[in-house]
Protein backbone atom coordinates (compact mmCIF):
# COMPACT_ATOMS: atom_id res chain seq x y z
CA UNK A 1 0.00 0.00 0.00
CA UNK A 2 2.66 2.32 0.45
CA UNK A 3 6.07 2.67 -0.83
CA UNK A 4 8.90 0.50 0.41
CA UNK A 5 10.99 3.16 2.32
CA UNK A 6 7.94 4.43 4.21
CA UNK A 7 6.80 0.92 5.17
CA UNK A 8 10.40 0.30 6.71
CA UNK A 9 10.23 3.77 8.40
CA UNK A 10 6.97 2.44 9.94
CA UNK A 11 8.28 -0.92 10.82
CA UNK A 12 11.19 1.20 12.58
CA UNK A 13 9.17 3.27 14.25
CA UNK A 14 6.53 0.29 15.39
CA UNK A 15 10.24 -1.58 16.34
CA UNK A 16 11.59 1.40 18.78
CA UNK A 17 8.63 2.36 20.54
CA UNK A 18 7.64 -1.77 21.43
CA UNK A 19 11.51 -1.77 22.86
CA UNK A 20 10.82 1.33 25.11
CA UNK A 21 6.96 0.25 26.15
CA UNK A 22 6.05 3.51 24.86
CA UNK A 23 2.89 4.43 22.99
CA UNK A 24 2.32 7.19 19.86
CA UNK A 25 -0.08 9.66 18.88
CA UNK A 26 -0.31 11.28 15.53
CA UNK A 27 -2.00 14.60 14.94
CA UNK A 28 -2.37 15.71 11.31
CA UNK A 29 -3.74 17.52 8.70
CA UNK A 30 -2.62 17.78 4.84
CA UNK A 31 -1.31 14.43 5.67
CA UNK A 32 -5.24 13.16 6.52
CA UNK A 33 -3.95 10.18 8.27
CA UNK A 34 -1.28 9.24 6.14
CA UNK A 35 0.92 8.79 9.24
CA UNK A 36 -1.40 6.58 11.12
CA UNK A 37 -1.94 4.02 8.25
CA UNK A 38 1.35 3.61 7.43
CA UNK A 39 1.93 2.79 11.57
CA UNK A 40 -1.14 0.70 11.84
CA UNK A 41 0.01 -1.57 8.49
CA UNK A 42 2.80 -2.92 10.37
CA UNK A 43 1.78 -6.25 12.16
CA UNK A 44 2.37 -5.75 16.07
CA UNK A 45 1.04 -1.54 15.62
CA UNK A 46 -1.78 -2.28 18.42
CA UNK A 47 0.76 -2.24 20.99
CA UNK A 48 2.38 1.35 20.30
CA UNK A 49 -0.41 2.89 18.18
CA UNK A 50 -2.97 4.14 20.47
CA UNK A 51 -4.77 7.08 18.44
CA UNK A 52 -4.92 9.28 15.04
CA UNK A 53 -6.39 12.67 15.05
CA UNK A 54 -7.16 13.73 11.62
CA UNK A 55 -7.88 17.58 12.01
CA UNK A 56 -7.74 19.26 8.72
CA UNK A 57 -10.19 22.11 9.86
CA UNK A 58 -8.67 24.81 12.60
CA UNK A 59 -12.12 23.89 14.41
CA UNK A 60 -11.23 20.41 14.51
CA UNK A 61 -7.53 21.47 16.16
CA UNK A 62 -8.98 23.57 18.76
CA UNK A 63 -11.46 20.91 19.86
CA UNK A 64 -9.68 17.51 19.44
CA UNK A 65 -6.30 19.12 20.10
CA UNK A 66 -6.72 22.22 22.34
CA UNK A 67 -4.69 24.60 19.86
CA UNK A 68 -6.29 28.11 20.74
CA UNK A 69 -7.83 29.55 18.13
CA UNK A 70 -5.43 32.97 19.17
CA UNK A 71 -2.55 30.85 17.98
CA UNK A 72 -4.20 30.03 14.44
CA UNK A 73 -5.58 33.43 14.37
CA UNK A 74 -2.11 35.00 15.00
CA UNK A 75 0.19 32.67 13.18
CA UNK A 76 -2.27 30.70 10.94
CA UNK A 77 -2.35 26.57 10.87
CA UNK A 78 0.70 26.22 8.84
CA UNK A 79 3.22 27.52 11.35
CA UNK A 80 5.39 26.39 14.17
CA UNK A 81 3.04 27.58 16.49
CA UNK A 82 0.55 25.59 15.63
CA UNK A 83 2.57 22.63 14.98
CA UNK A 84 4.11 22.07 18.44
CA UNK A 85 0.63 22.79 20.09
CA UNK A 86 -0.62 19.66 17.70
CA UNK A 87 1.78 17.90 18.86
CA UNK A 88 1.66 18.63 22.99
CA UNK A 89 -2.69 18.44 22.51
CA UNK A 90 -2.45 15.22 21.27
CA UNK A 91 0.38 13.94 23.25
CA UNK A 92 -1.80 15.21 26.07
CA UNK A 93 -5.16 14.34 25.11
CA UNK A 94 -4.42 10.54 24.06
CA UNK A 95 -1.98 10.76 27.54
CA UNK A 96 1.09 8.84 25.05
CA UNK A 97 4.63 8.59 25.02
CA UNK A 98 4.78 10.70 21.41
CA UNK A 99 2.86 12.12 19.66
CA UNK A 100 3.56 13.67 15.83
CA UNK A 101 1.86 16.45 14.02
CA UNK A 102 2.00 17.59 10.69
CA UNK A 103 0.61 20.63 9.01
CA UNK A 104 1.31 21.99 5.81
CA UNK A 105 -0.11 23.16 2.22
CA UNK A 106 0.03 20.06 -0.04
CA UNK A 107 -1.63 22.31 -2.54
CA UNK A 108 -2.58 22.38 -5.71
CA UNK A 109 -4.00 26.18 -4.63
CA UNK A 110 -3.78 27.21 -0.88
CA UNK A 111 0.13 28.73 -0.94
CA UNK A 112 0.61 32.26 -0.61
CA UNK A 113 4.04 34.23 -1.10
CA UNK A 114 4.70 33.64 2.93
CA UNK A 115 3.55 29.99 3.05
CA UNK A 116 4.24 28.54 -0.82
CA UNK A 117 2.80 25.12 -2.01
CA UNK A 118 4.92 22.38 -0.34
CA UNK A 119 5.68 23.92 2.93
CA UNK A 120 5.26 22.01 5.67
CA UNK A 121 5.63 22.32 9.74
CA UNK A 122 6.05 18.93 11.90
CA UNK A 123 6.53 18.64 15.69
CA UNK A 124 7.03 15.59 17.76
CA UNK A 125 6.32 15.70 20.98
CA UNK A 126 7.81 13.54 24.12
CA UNK A 127 9.11 13.44 27.83
CA UNK A 128 12.74 14.98 26.89
CA UNK A 129 10.30 18.46 24.84
CA UNK A 130 9.08 18.88 21.60
CA UNK A 131 11.15 19.79 18.67
CA UNK A 132 10.10 21.55 15.71
CA UNK A 133 11.01 20.78 11.46
CA UNK A 134 9.81 23.33 9.12
CA UNK A 135 10.55 21.32 5.16
CA UNK A 136 9.88 23.70 2.00
CA UNK A 137 9.20 20.69 -0.14
CA UNK A 138 8.71 22.84 -3.13
CA UNK A 139 5.49 22.09 -5.70
CA UNK A 140 5.79 18.08 -5.89
CA UNK A 141 2.09 17.93 -6.21
CA UNK A 142 -0.49 16.89 -4.06
CA UNK A 143 0.74 13.32 -3.50
CA UNK A 144 4.62 14.15 -3.42
CA UNK A 145 4.11 16.96 -0.84
CA UNK A 146 1.79 14.28 1.63
CA UNK A 147 4.46 11.37 1.06
CA UNK A 148 7.62 13.37 1.98
CA UNK A 149 5.74 14.85 4.95
CA UNK A 150 4.56 11.04 5.97
CA UNK A 151 8.47 10.45 5.70
CA UNK A 152 9.66 13.21 7.61
CA UNK A 153 7.10 12.50 10.76
CA UNK A 154 8.04 9.04 10.66
CA UNK A 155 11.89 9.81 10.61
CA UNK A 156 10.89 12.19 13.97
CA UNK A 157 9.32 9.34 15.86
CA UNK A 158 12.36 7.14 15.10
CA UNK A 159 14.73 9.81 15.77
CA UNK A 160 12.60 10.28 19.23
CA UNK A 161 12.32 6.69 20.04
CA UNK A 162 16.37 6.18 19.66
CA UNK A 163 17.29 9.63 21.69
CA UNK A 164 15.06 8.03 24.92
Amino acid sequence: MFPDDIADLATDVIAAATARGWTVATAESCTGGLVAGALTAVPGSSAVVDRGFVTYSNAAKTALLGVPETLLDSHGAVSEPVARAMAEGARSRADVDLAVSITGVAGPGGGSPEKPLGLVHFACAGAAGTVHARHDFGDLGREGVRLAAVRVALTMLVEACEAG
